[in-house]
């Protein structure tokens, strides 16, 4: 999967602002330095015992986590664990002190004021969503929730909640509707009406978020705001999952967003947006569990987009449209004697057509075998047609949407003219890179256009957008 340095272009170039970290990886928090993209990093599941039950062990994290890197890396929040209550029931005794413990060496370092802290819940502690006004959180948790809340709000946090209208359409055994599910216009006699409120409902994000905002009510806390630190719809499944396809991840996606930046709100909190972190940017090809799993990235292992989200209306907050601008140059650091003998294949055996790199020719300078090898490799790549697998030459090659065409060499993917070039961004290594696995990435918004992602701890494999 990508390096650090490529996923930070990635951000750059698309214009995103926040990112989530699924843990505190060193070399992305450094990659991440000086680029005044706003970072939330998180301690992962495994270490909650340990700094729930120490507060010198949690200060210890967060010396070596967070202030290491502040102020170069700009941290703004620390996500403690995930969905702790309903996947690691044994450590919810010690969630709210880990939460504290974290809190005070922050204070201690004079950062509280910069770096909130929370943690992420999956929306099945709220029972009886519907109606929103009667909802409520499950009552076993409430020796959890109601410190936590009480916490939230001193410190000036959020509750953090994770928001997945597919599942809710999936379990609903057809009582909730596909067109409810994905944001799109119902007519006014099929909105679903709280008959306590008389609040329509268009969506069913909205009404899972007002059934936070209610839940909360119910034990008197009433001014903590709500992120929603995943939601997102998968683009492929399996034969138990028709609708999970990528015209409907197109429609969840793009919707969601303009919900978002459009500061439409909610019906309990109209104009109020609920900044969200769409889930995820990358497919996850090695995940378990049925084929959606593996299909809720935005791009797909080689760097390529699933699909192109239809923003029309609200602005370009994700440019994922590089499909037909994708080129294949040597990877960063490789091994010399290797790009050597590739570029030797590729001019040879590969069949490519290598004249532009004689002395005297277009391509020829600079002379060096990381520039030969980029047209070679680029010219292999397009006359392949892009295809799958025809941009890895051994692990020395990779994917870009940068077009590497310089002075007078045009390289053959390239839609340079009159001496113009399209710039892009440098994605991910060959399709047939299949060395990780592990948890998704988000998009998610505050009512700007500019958007923030997630990434998460293993090889960046996990990333999210803050609208």
């Amino acid at each position: 999967m990508p390096s650090p340095t490529q996923v930070v272009s990635l951000l750059k170039s698309q214009n995103v602002r926040h990112v989530r970290l699924y843990d505190a990886d060193r070399a992305m928090l450094l990659a991440l330095a000086n680029t005044g993209i706003e970072v939330a990093v998180s301690v992962p599941n495994e270490l909650l015992l340990g700094i729930g039950q120490s507060n010198a062990t949690a200060a210890n994290w967060v010396a070596r986590n967070v202030i290491a890197h502040v102020p170069d890396t700009n941290i703004t929040a620390i996500a403690v664990g995930s969905e702790v209550l309903t996947t690691l029931p044994n450590a919810a005794p010690v969630l709210v002190s880990a939460l504290k413990f974290i809190h005070s060496a922050l204070v201690a370092s004079n950062l509280d004021g910069r770096i909130k802290v929370s943690t992420p819940h999956s929306s099945s502690i709220i029972l009886d969503s519907f109606p929103p006004s009667q909802a409520f959180f499950n009552r076993s948790w409430d020796p959890v929730m109601a410190p936590l809340l009480k916490f939230l709000q001193s410190t000036g946090s959020y509750l953090m909640l994770n928001v997945y209208p597919y599942y809710d359409y999936m379990q609903s055994d057809g009582v909730i509707p596909l067109d409810y599910a994905l944001f799109r216009s119902l007519p006014p006699n099929k909105e679903a009406v709280d008959a306590n409120t008389l609040l329509h409902y268009t969506n069913v994000f909205d009404a899972i978020v007002d059934a936070a905002y209610f839940s909360m009510s119910y034990l008197n806390i009433t001014n903590v705001p709500i992120v929603v630190t995943e939601s997102g719809w998968p683009s492929k499944g399996d034969s138990s999952e028709p609708d999970a396809t990528a015209e409907n991840a197109n429609t969840y996606n793009s919707n969601l967003i303009k919900h978002v930046i459009n500061n439409t709100g909610t019906p309990k909190h109209p104009g109020i947006a609920v900044s969200t972190y769409i889930y995820e940017l990358y497919n996850e090809d090695l995940r378990p569990g049925p084929a959606s799993e593996q299909n809720w990235g935005l791009f797909d292992a080689n760097g390529l987009p699933v699909y192109v989200l239809d923003l029309t209306g609200a602005g370009t907050v994700f440019a994922n449209d590089t499909t037909n601008r994708t080129f294949c140059v040597a990877k960063e650091g490789a091994d010399v004697k290797m790009l050597q003998a590739a570029l030797d294949w590729a001019c040879g055996p590969g069949k490519v057509d290598c004249s532009p790199l004689l002395q005297g020719q277009p391509c020829y300078e600079p002379d060096n075998v990381v520039s030969h090898s980029a047209y070679a490799f680029d010219a292999y790549f397009q006359q392949t047609g892009r295809s799958v697998g025809t941009c890895d030459f051994k692990g020395v090659a990779t994917i870009t949407t940068t077009d590497p065409s310089h002075g007078s060499c045009v390289f053959p993917g390239s839609f340079r003219k009159n001496g113009t070039v399209t710039n892009g961004t440098s994605l991910a290594p060959s399709s047939n890179d299949t060395s990780s696995a592990c948890p998704p990435r988000y998009f998610c918004g505050s009512g700007s256009l500019t958007t923030s992602v997630i990434i998460g701890a293993c090889v960046f494999l996990m990333t999210a957008v803050f609208l």
